[in-house]
């Protein structure tokens, strides 16, 4: 029923992506699902804007509409910084700022810092026909002190994860690419603020609640120019728990639901010198437990030479 806050990054996510604030002497963009590296001694600072809303859901499998939320929208803030360890090692970390509201009813909606994630990208194979292979290994904790078990309104679950991914690019000499990346999520159990709770038709006589691990695998087609300069790609996503349960019949939903989304959208990119922008739409076309959103994202883009003046002095 909702956005899956998880995601790269989760989610987008379920998002999370990027406009960038570059601090190097090219024009760099990455984020832990691409295959763009920051060079040796550079570093980039992110900053984008996020909003994702939806009206219908999906209450296990029947789609329906909830008068008493009306609409349903999240926005964010994601700061995030990419260092370059080296020219095949990259380190990305981000801490999101969000808030949640519906247009209808009496649910409060939520806001606050939500879980401080990091990656580590890597370059594990690259041959001179195009073709390269590369791994992905990220982890999150919560920061805020919010509530994980007010959803739809919550802004996380606070769960830590665990996350592994690889990804399989090939890129012609034209510019035009094609990626995939498979990943899976390990997420820890959480406590909430009761003394039971029921879930897979049964009562739990505890505050411990196990939420369900997650895959999540994608395709993108696109072109990119100019060291990354400019750059244009389609998607497909598909999130999925394993395991976990549905919506009960007109219920809230609950942490340990099941919840998987298939999204399509579009990411652009266009910076030719020092300031740029980059957009990012996205809409859920399919799901259980979760709501139909659309979202977009906006960034700018700005590139200082940081490193680069601190090494001549």
């Amino acid at each position: 029923m909702f956005k899956l806050y998880q995601r790269e990054m989760k989610s987008l996510i379920k998002y999370a992506f990027i406009g960038l604030v570059c601090v190097t002497s090219s024009v760099y963009a990455q984020m832990p699902h691409d295959v763009i590296y920051m060079p040796k001694r550079t570093a980039c600072l992110a900053v984008s804007y996020s909003n994702s809303s939806w009206k219908q859901y999906w209450e296990n499998t029947l789609k329906r509409e909830n008068f008493n939320i009306g609409t349903h929208s999240t926005e964010s803030v994601m700061p995030m910084l990419a260092v370059g360890l080296t020219d095949k090692l990259n380190v990305i970390v981000g801490l999101p700022y969000v808030q949640t509201k519906a247009s209808a009813g009496n649910l409060m909606g939520q806001k606050g810092i939500q879980d401080l994630s990091g990656w580590l990208k890597y370059e594990l194979v690259k041959n001179d026909k195009g073709l390269s292979l590369h791994g992905v290994l990220g982890a999150s904790a919560p920061v805020g002190n919010y509530v994980p078990d007010f959803l739809p309104m919550s802004i996380g679950l606070q769960a830590k994860t665990a996350t592994g991914r690889l990804i399989g690019n090939y890129t012609h000499k034209s510019g035009l690419y094609l990626t995939a990346h498979a990943s899976y999520m390990y997420r820890s159990n959480i406590k909430v603020d009761r003394d039971a709770y029921q879930a897979d038709n049964r009562v739990y006589n505890t505050n411990e609640v196990r939420v369900p691990n997650a895959t999540d695998v994608a395709l993108r087609v696109g072109y990119i120019k100019d060291g990354s300069r400019i750059q244009a790609e389609a998607f497909v996503d598909k999130f999925s728990c394993v395991g976990g349960d549905n919506i009960r019949r007109n219920d809230m939903p609950f942490p340990t639901n099941n919840m998987t989304a298939t999204s399509v959208g579009f990411y652009g990119k266009y910076q030719p010198k020092t300031i740029g922008l980059n957009v990012r739409v996205a809409k859920v076309i399919d799901g259980l437990n979760v709501g139909q959103s659309f979202s977009y994202s906006v960034g700018l883009l700005y590139q200082i030479n940081y490193f680069k003046k601190a090494e001549k002095k």
